[in-house]
């Protein structure tokens, strides 16, 4: 079978875009995608959204968006997985076009997060938690994780301000990203006065949830022009694991079991071991899920990746680099488009196209993204080819 490539990236810049809508921004990241794909268009859609339904009143996003991007009568649909629906959307694009019924397939998300405020929008985040026994006894994802973090330092000794390194860490790859969010590095100083969200969880312990799209054109190699003007990257395998959706129910509060079951599977299909990789872009949707990621992909020992923050080992120039271009933290986190951004943001470091953030020599990403707690967890592994 030829490889799976990705053909085109394009993202918006991350942030509140008031003035843009939906199939606005979906476009907008649509045609940079295409233009880098010279002449490919797409015979499905897969469009990830997350809150849609809730903060804009909008359903079947699918075909709202492939026809808004002149693509009316080819296959269309909504993927939602929660904070992991992007990168079900490109899942969903990577098995039509290997499956071989089309050859060239986009993976789009698209999120409009900030046209309300307050108890509106944290309604709808917590749409991701079990209705019946967490969000509607006013647990939101911000309290569930302040849970997490509480009992994730009681039961490892792990010290409060051990946290700061992981949004400090994102901020300040975020510089160097020109679609980031939050383009400005932040003192530990800061990060200890800031305001407190649900105890220990402070605001920079929360990625901050904002407008944006991405999209990922994926596509047989054998169908591409001979000679292609950027590098290619090819998705080497995929891994994809659920858990239980009611975090309190859970056999092991702190095991992310999901993120082993489909780091293990993606690594397994791609020929690789997590060791094998050059940077993991992972999902920090609140700084205590890092550690927790980390330890069950293989990392870390049980209790011990908060140790990793503390020196060199997670940087642009370390042994394992994350969050290389800002992650949720920075970059900002435009819910169903978020694992889009992260897939299109590995691409260019492969590519050799990350510029001041360019890790050097780097040829496997690990790109993972959770829907909650790792309630879902979408693992794939990208190569330069």
């Amino acid at each position: 079978m030829s490889e799976i490539v990705i053909a085109g990236i394009g993202m918006t810049p991350v942030g509140e875009h008031w003035a843009t809508s939906l199939r606005e921004l979906a476009l907008e990241a649509i045609e940079k995608a295409l233009h880098e794909a010279e002449g490919l268009r797409p015979q499905a859609v897969f469009v990830a959204n997350m809150h849609a339904p809730v903060l804009s009143r909008q359903a079947n996003i699918g075909p709202l968006v492939a026809d808004f991007a002149g693509f009316r009568g080819v296959e269309a649909a909504t993927i939602e997985a929660g904070g992991a629906s992007g990168g079900m959307a490109l899942r969903a694009a990577y098995l039509a076009v290997a499956s071989g019924e089309v050859d060239v397939a986009l993976a789009v998300g698209v999120e409009k997060a900030t046209d309300r405020v307050g108890a509106s929008v944290e309604s709808a985040a917590a749409t991701v938690l079990d209705a019946d026994y967490e969000a509607e006894q006013g647990v939101t994802p911000a309290v569930q994780a302040a849970l997490i973090m509480q009992h994730y330092m009681q039961e490892t000794g792990a010290p409060r301000e051990a946290f700061a390194a992981f949004p400090l860490l994102a901020h300040q790859n975020a510089v160097g990203n020109p679609y980031a969010m939050y383009r400005k590095a932040v003192k530990e100083s800061v990060y200890h006065r800031v305001t407190m969200v649900s105890d220990p969880l402070n605001l920079f312990d929360a990625a901050p949830l904002a407008d944006g799209a991405a999209a990922v054109l994926v596509a047989r190699r054998d169908v591409l022009p001979p000679k292609t003007a950027r590098p290619l990257v090819k998705i080497a395998g995929f891994g994809i694991a659920n858990d239980t959706l009611a975090w309190h129910d859970r056999d092991d509060l702190l095991d992310f079991a999901a993120v082993r079951r489909s780091v293990e599977t993606a690594c397994q299909r791609a020929g690789c071991a997590p060791a094998d990789v050059d940077f993991f872009e992972l999902y920090d949707a609140f700084s205590v899920y890092v550690p927790l990621i980390l330890e069950a992909a293989g990392f870390a020992p049980r209790g011990e990746g908060w140790k990793l923050g503390q020196g060199d080992a997670l940087t642009l120039d370390g042994s394992l680099p994350i969050l290389t271009m800002g992650g949720l933290k920075a970059r900002g986190n435009p819910g169903g488009a978020t694992g889009l951004y992260q897939i299109a943001e590995a691409v260019l470091q492969l590519r050799g196209q990350a510029g001041d953030n360019q890790i050097p020599r780097a040829r496997r990403a690990l790109v993972q993204s959770l829907s909650g707690p790792a309630s879902l967890a979408v693992t794939a592994v990208l190569e330069a080819v």
